[in-house]
């Protein structure tokens, strides 16, 4: 597998764990499975949750970084993750969260985010 592709997938494992963290105790509240659990509870679950995310996340950016050997350069890795987290948060607040529903201007969002990706990726004048 090269390098572009181990850092994609990798970014996106990460992003899962991210968005669990991030906002999984909202979903978890909903079922009231968490629902009196107290701030500092809450925190440090997601903390747990986040340290799973960096053990993808951290590999991703040092396999992907030009200067590494990789094929991004620092912008390009950056802007890239934020589209993947961007991706992988709708996947999952769709599943996640029924109530919330992706509208239109989500969407034209979105696409101005691929947009930056493509932009980033436009040779240098």
């Amino acid at each position: 597998m090269n390098a572009a592709a181990a850092t994609i997938i990798l970014l996106v494992i990460s992003n899962v764990f991210m968005t669990l963290a991030w906002y999984g105790h909202l979903r978890m509240q909903q079922t009231d499975m968490a629902k009196n659990w107290p701030l500092l509870v809450v925190i440090l679950v997601s903390w747990g949750i986040a340290l799973f995310e960096y053990c993808f996340q951290v590999p991703a950016n040092r396999l992907g970084f030009r200067e590494n050997g990789g094929p991004f350069s620092l912008f390009q890795l950056k802007i890239l993750q934020e589209v993947i987290t961007l991706t992988v948060f709708t996947v999952m607040a769709m599943f996640m969260f029924q109530g919330e529903k992706l509208q239109w201007n989500h969407l034209a969002a979105f696409l101005c985010l691929i947009g930056a990706v493509c932009f980033t990726f436009l040779p240098k004048a």
